[in-house]
């Protein structure tokens, strides 16, 4: 995976950003292209089969977030996304988690971590395993070939890092997941300074547990996280 190249979509408005991003990833070997608004990177988006992109939230025509959910939603892509953004709010990160992000950045950003980050994203999707099995937990299932989870018969549409989370979390139920293994399966060897993991475990719960009586994820104070039918 280090020397393949990739073909990435840039969206992005600033223009000094957008061509350091584009001369920095071209140099790693990628091939790129770039779109300075949120409606044509969309139409590019749509319309080729980009191994990943790159996204600003704040865009001209269509802003960021519109333009993730429309590519889900309306385009039913799922290329690895990252969000580039000045936004540092948690709650700007669990409505990006939300609404299908793969990994969140806050400007600045050293050029290197963000082509590291869009190489594990590829590396995950495209070889990752998919063993044919079912997880159960209490009346949540997960059929990871099919990727098809529901609880109590009600589906449930989680984002690859989610998906990932909640595997590890099942397969280890009802053990306890440190934060540290479940950065691991969510970013590889190169997890992120930020606590994306709070925000991730937050998006998964809201997915998940929208009993109040019947809660599956439990937090474990000073340790992790685990999943199951009580604490």
């Amino acid at each position: 995976m280090k020397n393949e190249s990739l073909s990435i979509l840039i969206i992005e408005d600033n223009a000094q950003l957008a061509a350091n991003l584009y001369d920095y990833l071209e140099g790693c070997g990628h091939a790129i292209d770039a779109a300075p608004d949120g409606l044509s990177g969309l139409h590019l988006a749509s319309a080729n089969d980009y191994d990943a992109i790159v996204l600003d939230w704040n865009l001209p025509r269509l802003d960021g977030l519109t333009v993730l959910r429309r590519l889900r939603r309306e385009a039913k892509k799922n290329i690895p996304v990252i969000m580039l953004t000045a936004r540092d709010q948690l709650a700007d990160k669990i409505d990006g988690f939300e609404s299908g992000l793969d990994d969140y950045l806050v400007k600045p950003v050293a050029l290197p971590e963000i082509e590291v980050r869009l190489r594990s994203l590829v590396s995950r999707l495209k070889h990752s395993a998919a063993p044919d099995d079912v997880l159960v937990v209490g009346d949540l299932t997960f059929h990871v070939r099919t990727i098809e989870i529901r609880r109590a018969g009600r589906k449930i549409a989680l984002t690859r890092t989610g998906r990932r989370l909640l595997e590890l979390l099942m397969r280890e139920s009802p053990h306890v997941v440190t934060r540290a293994r479940l950065e691991r399966a969510a970013w590889g060897d190169s997890p992120p300074g930020t606590d994306l993991l709070r925000s991730h475990m937050h998006v998964l719960r809201r997915a998940i547990d929208h009993d109040p009586e019947k809660p599956l994820l439990h937090t474990v104070p000073g340790s992790g996280y685990r999943l199951c039918e009580r604490e």
